[in-house]
């Protein structure tokens, strides 16, 4: 398949971690593809290949190891299970995520990953949702709670899960590249929501 033409200099990492639901990484990749953002599949582990929580066996484009957290304006947290937890263990990730939510840059988290947000207090006093199971980590944390399939507070996106991972995505274009591009994009998806 052809490279598609990057339209922005904006550039995200969606984070893979053992036991990811794999759909809420790889809808979120495919539409950021689509639109022309760059984006790259990073790998909390030190191997590129990845298991998800369905046994399916993904291959990062780069390793935490291979890159700077710097070079990418957004970090998308897919969630499943095991795959938040490892998420979470991963504390150079969690020092960077933590210090961009304090710094106010973008984040995206979807399914149980938002409550990583939440326990990191990125998520006090705004509006998020989550899977329902961790729902109550948001209340702990003062989030005010959403059951909206996607909820945008100012530079932080947060998701419900697999069936909501495309609107998710459309939500992260919609942040880097504006309404005309979502419109774009959901003609050529065939999106009907």
């Amino acid at each position: 398949m052809p490279a598609i033409q990057a339209t922005t200099d904006t550039k995200v990492a969606v984070f893979i971690a053992p036991g990811l639901e794999e759909v809420e990484a790889l809808a979120v990749v495919d539409l950021l593809f689509r639109a022309g953002i760059p984006t790259d599949m990073v790998s909390v582990t030190p191997e590129r290949t990845v298991t998800s929580s369905h046994n399916i066996v993904l291959t990062a484009d780069r390793t935490l190891e291979e890159i700077s957290l710097d070079d990418y304006d957004m970090l998308v947290l897919p969630g499943g299970l095991p795959g938040t937890p490892n998420l979470k263990a991963c504390e150079p990730l969690m020092a960077e995520v933590r210090a961009r939510g304090e710094a106010g840059r973008p984040l995206a988290a979807i399914c149980a990953a938002p409550s990583i947000l939440a326990e990191l207090g990125l998520l006090q006093g705004r509006e998020a949702t989550s899977n329902p199971g961790f729902m109550s980590v948001l209340a702990k944390h003062g989030a005010r709670l959403s059951e909206a399939a996607v909820v945008v507070d100012g530079a932080i996106i947060t998701s419900r899960g697999m069936a909501t991972a495309v609107d998710f995505g459309l939500e992260i274009v919609r942040h880097i590249l504006g309404d005309a591009a979502v419109e774009d994009l959901k003609t050529a998806i065939v999106h009907q929501g």
